[in-house]
C-alpha cells in the first residue's frame, strides 16, 4: 500500500511521513534501509562525540533513538493492526536517551541493531492484510493507522539524517 492511502494524515507525525516518496511501503523498506540512510559510516565516525550545541545528542545517541523509535512505532502498529483500541501513551525520548549505553557502542554496531530491528518490522508488516494496515488507534493523543506508522518508521530516520547533514557534518 502506498503513502497516498494514509487518510487522514496524522498531525505531528506528518513531518516524518512527508519526507518519504509516495511509494509502496515495502518498496520504502528497501529504499530507506538503515544502511542506505546512514551510508557514510566514515563521516559519521569523524563527527565522533561532537555535538552542535549543549544538551544535544551525539551521533550514537541519535542512532539509538532511531532504533528505539522504530521499535515503539512497530509496537503501536502491531496493537492497532490487531484491532486493539487501547489509547497508547507517548514516550519521552529524552528519558530513553539518558538511559542507554549508546556512548559505549560503535556506529557499525548500532547500525547492525537497526538492520535487525528493520527485519522484524518488515516481517510484522508483511503479515498484515489491507484491512489490518488501515485500522487505526490512538497513540500520543493522535489517531493513526499502522500504514501511517510504517511511513513514520521510514521518515523518522530521514529526518535525523537531515539534521546530521545540516548540524553535525559542519563540525568536521
Amino acid at each position: 500500500m502506498k503513502k497516498s492511502a494514509i487518510n487522514p494524515m496524522p498531525p505531528f507525525f506528518d513531518r516524518y511521513i512527508n519526507l518519504v516518496d509516495d511509494i509502496d511501503i515495502f518498496e520504502g523498506f528497501r529504499k530507506y534501509a538503515p544502511r542506505e540512510i546512514f551510508s557514510d559510516i566514515q563521516k559519521l565516525e569523524q563527527v565522533g562525540d561532537r555535538i552542535y550545541a549543549p544538551g544535544k545528542w551525539t551521533i550514537k545517541d541519535i542512532l539509538q533513538h532511531v532504533v528505539d523509535n522504530e521499535r515503539i512505532m512497530a509496537y503501536r502498529a502491531l496493537r492497532f493492526s490487531r484491532n486493539d483500541r487501547t489509547n497508547l501513551p507517548g514516550y519521552d525520548e529524552a528519558v530513553f536517551a539518558a538511559n542507554t549505553i549508546a556512548s559505549g557502542r560503535t556506529i557499525p554496531d548500532l547500525l547492525e541493531e537497526f538492520e535487525q530491528v528493520r527485519v522484524s518490522t518488515i516481517s510484522l508488516f508483511a503479515n498484515m492484510d489491507s484491512a489490518m494496515i488501515l485500522r487505526s488507534g490512538v497513540a500520543n493523543q493522535t489517531e493513526i493507522s499502522p500504514l501511517a506508522l510504517g511511513f513514520v518508521i521510514l521518515g523518522h530516520p530521514l529526518h535525523h539524517m537531515n539534521v546530521i547533514r545540516e548540524r553535525y557534518y559542519p563540525l568536521i
